[in-house]
């Protein structure tokens, strides 16, 4: 496959992904500044904590001034404005290798947001809405694309950016010192997590199920086992005519070690340092990306998150 497409559907994978994963959070962390005003700042400067974006500190935090930052503003990295129309930009290279359904999904979102719709929307149902369009994208490419190279780009990028972003939010939650319920029910609503949480759980919350749930859990697509797992089986499978022996892609020797140090590890030893683990897990998340973009995208320069989240 050409390097360019490669490196086109792998970016498309991890934009819609991003944007996504930043609906679903600024929906849960802005109605909890809703129902509980009382300290909005904090809350937003944890919101930028988990995007990577700084805080200069002299603007005011407010819950309109995150959702301006964090969805509208079309040249902040972090934005759903932003990844959607990286992920257009990204789909417009591989026109001729994305079905006709998928580019479809993919350009008409673009379009709502290049005519202003989804600023004209009211938050709720403006993040309601990404989420059901990276729904329909995500989905409309399972049902319509060959398991090739191309769609194994897809989901590779995909994969690695969900375990990113779970890791930035195990980590924010684990750094403000909490352990109460609460902080953790909203984590487990950001990922998605919550009602397959209780099902798996009993009912039972606590932080370290929770954490155990959001890191190790092998059946829940979010969580950042299955997503590394998953990410390993497609680079398993673009390697697989010339790999006999042994693991000669850095990226898939860097996620394997990752997942098998988290799996075989005491749990009770990564909750005692769990924001150092995750910041470990990001920084895996981008040195894997390096060297996808070594190995497959000639002359192509990793693009990565603007910040540690911390």
């Amino acid at each position: 496959m050409l390097s360019r497409i490669a490196e086109s559907m792998f970016w498309i994978g991890r934009y819609v992904e991003r944007a996504d994963d930043t609906a679903r959070i600024l929906d849960v962390q802005t109605q909890l500044m809703l129902e509980d005003p009382t300290d909005v700042t904090a809350t937003c400067r944890t919101l930028l904590s988990i995007m990577g974006v700084p805080y200069e500190g002299g603007a005011s935090l407010t819950r309109t001034r995150i959702l301006e930052v964090l969805a509208y503003d079309p040249v902040q990295p972090a934005s759903i404005t932003s990844a959607l129309g990286a992920a257009r930009e990204s789909a417009r290279r591989a026109r001729e290798t994305l079905s006709e359904p998928l580019w479809e999904a993919v350009n008409t979102t673009w379009r709502a947001l290049s005519s202003g719709r989804f600023r004209a929307l009211h938050p709720p149902a403006a993040l309601g809405w990404v989420r059901d369009r990276t729904a329909l994208i995500s989905g409309t490419a399972e049902a319509t694309m060959t398991r090739d190279e191309g769609y194994q780009f897809l989901v590779l990028g995909r994969s690695i950016e969900r375990a990113d972003m779970t890791a930035r939010l195990v980590a924010t939650t684990a750094l403000a010192g909490s352990t109460a319920a609460s902080a953790w029910t909203s984590t487990l609503r950001a990922c998605g997590a919550y009602e397959a949480f209780l099902r798996t759980y009993r009912g039972l919350e606590t932080d370290r199920a929770a954490t155990e749930f959001l890191l190790l859990d092998r059946l829940f697509p979010r969580s950042i086992v299955h997503s590394i797992t998953r990410a390993e089986l497609c680079l398993e499978r673009l390697e697989a005519s010339s790999q006999r022996t042994g693991f000669q892609n850095d990226a898939q020797r860097l996620l394997g070690r990752t997942r098998a140090d988290l799996e075989y590890r005491a749990l009770a030893d990564v909750v005692a340092q769990l924001p150092a683990e995750m910041e470990r897990l990001q920084h895996t998340c981008a040195a894997a990306t390096e060297s996808v973009t070594r190995r497959y995208f000639a002359g192509a320069e990793a693009t990565e998150w603007q910040g540690d989240g911390f």
